[in-house]
């Protein structure tokens, strides 16, 4: 192979548009072939790369097609995902959502990458994300929903127990995110959601 026909993990970052972290999460899942070199480099061929913006960009087209028609006086319930990494917290949030009598659907993904991939599949109307995971975290997953015009409007929170100075070492907390510090305040949550679905009612609703 040619050393034009590969690329090291920065360059594939540039290309795919994520953190050279994400590159190197993917490589080691599998997901994107590589290899190391003897001095521990990684080389990734750039038809890999390619295979995968194309792979992705493939779901995201076939995600914004549009939604099926709504019967007259149906309603679609509001989709919520929720992207937590601790079993024991997506169980806690399984719990809490269904007991509040919302007309809603619920998903879980266990990282970032897998909630990246759902959101292209099937976009939610609502998106819970915890913030520090292993690979491509919170904060990338909210940064690639803010910058892509087609999903701004989901409603998106984030769920973590960082402290203020941790979040502003961050970034902060976005414009137009909702922020919820863990251990969650579930009486706020379900405040939240029930606004949420609330003005998913209203959008759905008959000129």
């Amino acid at each position: 192979m040619q050393a034009a026909d590969v690329c090291t993990t920065q360059k594939a970052a540039e290309i795919l548009g994520i953190s050279v972290t994400s590159v190197q999460q993917l490589v080691e899942a599998g997901v994107i072939e590589a290899w190391k070199t003897k001095g521990g480099h990684r080389r990734i061929p750039l038809a890999a790369v390619h295979a995968y913006k194309s792979n992705y960009a493939q779901h995201s087209q076939d995600a914004r097609a549009p939604r099926p028609a709504r019967q007259a006086g149906a309603m679609l319930p509001a989709s919520i995902l929720v992207i937590e990494d601790n079993p024991m917290e997506r169980a806690l949030y399984q719990k809490q959502i269904t007991s509040w009598g919302l007309q809603v659907s619920l998903r879980f993904c266990e990282n970032g990458y897998q909630a990246l991939m759902e959101i292209a599949r099937d976009q939610p109307d609502i998106l819970l994300a915890d913030i520090i995971m292993e690979g491509i975290d919170g904060y990338e997953v909210i940064r690639t929903i803010l910058d892509d015009p087609l999903l701004a409007d989901m409603h998106i929170a984030m769920l973590s127990s960082l402290s203020s100075e941790e979040l502003d070492a961050r970034g902060g907390v976005p414009q137009g995110v909702v922020f919820f510090a863990k251990p969650v305040n579930y009486d706020e949550l379900r405040g939240y959601l029930r606004a949420c679905c609330a003005t998913h009612a209203r959008r759905g609703a008959p000129a």
